[in-house]
């Protein structure tokens, strides 16, 4: 990191971490659900100095404010309003958004809202689409939605070893910085993650679940990778994504579950080409005709009915 903002949105102190703050080119990396923009360190050295990467912790998570209304702020309505209020204070009218899971939720969302779609130029998505599997969902709901407490430091790290294997992290150097990154010491002296225990009520509130028509909507280039081991996005939702937005690029990345860590090169180079590349060369012609809503619904219900 070599800049780190502290941005005051409505009462919360929002955390951007930030590389390469003189770049010419900006994009937004965006966490997931238990993690921090500190995780996309390796990512921004990796896509070099020409971009400017902002990685916000999302409120609850890392060096961000904890909200004590987590009912109201620990939603992705609100987390909408968190990032049109950092593009603002960036001074950003549009940006390349690469969401990793939660994030990507959050920006394929903002990329489908009339009201916010300009803002994001073009979408990239780390496993994560508009069908995610329930099994999986499911099983993140239980694990976050109590609290984590290990009377030591190895403790922690065993843990974030076993349930983040999918990240696909391949050296103890690697899994001990990820432990460094993630820990909080409590006031007993027991550690517990960097993050608000309550953010598990995202799950009660509003995660989405099915979102087909949300991304039908979207007009941006767009992309996505998929852990090839992924519990959470199925090949065959990838299949059905490139259906309905056939200018869609897509990557699977071997060896990896839920997410790639877009810490290396095989992963961060398809991105970096995705977000390099002139914008007419990735839209198709027809979408600067969006279908209105009312139609996307109808092509969403038919396709549904013949997949049965």
């Amino acid at each position: 990191m070599d800049a780190l903002e502290l941005v005051r949105i409505q009462g919360l102190e929002v955390a951007v971490r930030i590389w390469h703050p003189d770049a010419p080119r900006t994009v937004i990396a965006w966490h997931g659900l238990a993690r921090h923009g500190g995780d996309f360190a390796a990512f921004a050295r990796e896509l070099g100095p020409q971009w400017r990467v902002l990685a916000p912790d999302t409120p609850g998570r890392g060096l961000s404010s904890w909200s004590l209304l987590p009912a109201h702020d620990y939603r992705y309505s609100r987390y909408m309003k968190v990032a049109i209020a950092l593009l603002d204070h960036f001074r950003l009218e549009q940006v390349a958004w690469v969401g990793t899971s939660m994030g990507g939720l959050v920006g394929m969302l903002l990329a489908a809202d009339p009201d916010t779609a300009h803002r994001i130029e073009r979408l990239v998505l780390n496993d994560v689409g508009p069908e995610l599997d329930t099994k999986g969902l499911a099983q993140l709901g239980f694990h976050f939605g109590r609290l984590h407490q290990f009377s030591t430091f190895g403790q922690l790290e065993e843990e974030l070893r076993r349930h983040y294997t999918g990240f696909g992290i391949d050296s103890d150097d690697a899994w001990r910085q990820l432990a460094l990154d993630s820990a909080r010491r409590l006031p007993d002296g027991s550690w517990t993650y960097h993050y608000d225990p309550r953010i598990g009520e995202q799950f009660i509130h509003d995660t989405p679940r099915d979102i087909w028509a949300d991304w039908a909507a979207i007009r941006c280039p767009l992309m996505v990778l998929r852990g090839a081991d992924s519990p959470l996005l199925r090949s065959d939702s990838v299949t059905r994504m490139t259906e309905v937005q056939p200018g869609l690029v897509s990557v699977e990345v071997a060896n990896c579950g839920h997410a790639p860590m877009l810490d290396r090169p095989s992963q961060v180079a398809p991105i970096a080409d995705f977000l390099s590349r002139p914008r007419w060369q990735l839209i198709r012609s027809d979408q600067s005709h969006p279908m209105p809503f009312w139609w996307q619904r109808l092509v969403i219900w038919v396709k549904g009915l013949a997949a049965r």
